[in-house]
């Protein structure tokens, strides 16, 4: 209860930006996930030996979850959370601006996550049909990847700028 009572406006921020973007980003990969693998389901019940091929699909809307961690853990290491720094001493500011900077990254990183399954889902349809064509059914979930990986990028410059 003492780190509570100890904490500031801007810690709290901080810790809501770093909750935001872990959950959204969990939330969006949770959801595309359980799309793609609804999808892979229905192809290994027609061809169990389609299962390494649809597995792969189905893991690619889980990075999105790793990128909200990785943001929150950047956002928690920032204010000295992990090293036992003063929560107190963390200005309103600095708090508003690393919540800010997640809005955006668990924004997007929800969306594609959600986007990447139905992506993922409807590639497991080309390779119910036509298993030599897997190259290509990667490139449509990997192409809504691009965006997860600029709306790290952008997240991680933000918030390594926090001074």
């Amino acid at each position: 209860m003492d780190v509570l009572n100890s904490m500031s406006l801007g810690a709290f921020f901080s810790m809501l930006g770093a909750a935001l973007a872990a959950g959204f980003g969990g939330a969006g990969s949770g959801q595309g996930v359980g799309i793609a693998g609804a999808a892979a389901a229905g192809v290994i019940s027609e061809d169990p030996k389609k299962f390494g091929q649809t597995l792969l699909l189905q893991a690619l809307p889980g990075t999105q979850g790793i990128y909200g961690l990785l943001i929150a853990f950047l956002i928690l290491n920032k204010i000295g959370l992990f090293s036992g720094a003063d929560l107190a001493a963390i200005p309103t500011g600095h708090g508003l601006m690393y919540f800010g900077a997640s809005l955006a990254g668990a924004a997007a990183l929800y969306h594609s996550g959600v986007g990447q399954g139905r992506a993922a889902a409807g590639s497991m349809g080309v390779l119910a049909r036509r298993p030599e064509e897997f190259g290509k059914c990667m490139l449509y979930p990997a192409m809504v990847e691009t965006y997860a990986v600029l709306a790290l990028l952008v997240t991680v410059l933000m918030v390594m700028n926090v001074r």
